[in-house]
């Protein structure tokens, strides 16, 4: 992960969180932690509110066909994409 990345990733964990509503569950979360299929709130409606989410907090805007469970498999994968999002 860059540097870059690694600087965002407490914003995003933070945004998933609220989003999930996990509480003190997202004190555990990592870089590694997976996503889409461990966490029972990931739903296709949380998926929505979570892209929302980013978009309000970085100010960018999401395409639909820029989402795919990829981008969801890990917290990694998910700054990842935010960070690729603002450096274009």
């Amino acid at each position: 992960m860059s540097s870059n990345t690694m600087n965002i990733l407490p914003e995003v964990k933070t945004l998933l969180s609220g989003s999930l509503q996990l509480g003190t569950r997202a004190d555990t979360l990592t870089a590694s932690s997976q996503l889409l299929g461990a966490l029972p709130e990931l739903d296709s409606m949380a998926v929505v509110v979570i892209l929302t989410a980013l978009e309000n907090h970085f100010n960018f805007i999401i395409d639909d066909d820029e989402v795919s469970a990829e981008i969801f498999a890990t917290l990694g994968t998910l700054t990842e994409f935010v960070s690729n999002k603002l450096n274009s």
